[in-house]
Order: structure tokens, then sequence, then C-alpha cells
């Protein structure tokens, strides 16, 4: 279950979903079963710090690909939007689009946040883990944009 905020806690199986790729090809997380996932919410593609977290893993897939995981991303943007950014950045991982954030809602990564001292809606930037199984293993709320990638890594005993 969920916990009292409506987050995803590690033991429990991993909502499934489909979603639209960069490509607009239709993916669901129950296509990577058998496979270690690191599923991970960002705002917005082509913003400054999305744009670091998405090179961050872009740079660090080789080592995550390495201990045996697949890398996702999601965000609100259409796939069109995904398509650029992936071209521009050379990101080297699937990305998803939830325009309506369904699949934020199920993992509890939208909700209230604080931006700049002020209360706002949107996306809580957040990563899961998720086992061969369908079991997150580690839940990951509010990460920092900055330096996630390598504590992730170090969390998971990933060498570089």
């Amino acid at each position: 279950m969920t916990d009292a905020n409506g987050r995803i806690e590690a033991g429990q199986t991993a909502p499934d979903f489909t979603l639209l790729d960069q490509d607009g090809a239709s993916r669901s997380l129950s296509d990577y079963r058998g496979q270690r996932v690191i599923l991970y919410f960002y705002p917005e593609a082509g913003t400054p710090g999305c744009t670091t977290e998405a090179c961050d893993f872009r740079d660090n897939l080789n080592s995550l690909k390495s201990a045996g995981y697949t890398v996702l991303g999601v965000s609100r943007d259409l796939p069109a939007k995904l398509r650029g950014w992936v071209d521009e950045q050379a990101i080297n991982f699937t990305l998803l689009s939830d325009p309506d954030v369904a699949v934020h809602h199920l993992y509890g990564a939208w909700g209230e946040k604080n931006l700049y001292g002020k209360h706002v809606t949107g996306v809580l930037r957040s990563t899961f883990v998720i086992d061969e199984e369908g079991v997150v293993t580690l839940a990951l709320y509010n990460v920092k944009a900055t330096g996630h990638v390598a504590s992730l890594r170090k969390k998971l005993a990933i060498d570089a």
C-alpha cells in the first residue's frame, strides 16, 4: 500500500502502466519484467535541473546497465518534445510521456511542494528502483537533480 501521502513504499508491487515513449511507441512497465528498472519522474524536459539529471543518467548509463538496470524517465511532456530533447542532449535511454499525470499520481510523484518559497502543486522529483519481479526496492521522493545519480549509485552499490 501507499503511505498516508499516497506515496509508494519499498516492498510493494510497482503499479503497472502504459505510456508513449519519445518515438510515440507504447511502453508498459510490465514489458520490463525480468529486468531491474530505475523509474524516475522529473518536471520538464529542457529545463536546467531536468537536463542536469537526465545527462547524469546518460553519462552513467553504462555502469547502470552493467549492474543490470534499465533507466526510464517520466514527465508530462508530449512525445515530440521528448524526441527533440533526446536528440539535443544525446539521451540514451527511454523517456515516457504522461501528460495527464495519471502515472505520476499512481507513484505519488505529484503533489504540493515548496518552489522558491511558494507552495505549488506539481511534479515531485522522485525515483523508484524496481526489481525483476516488479517489486519496489527503493522509493526516493523530493530528490535533488544535481548529484542524484551518484547518490543512487552509492545506495545501489554500483561502481563507476
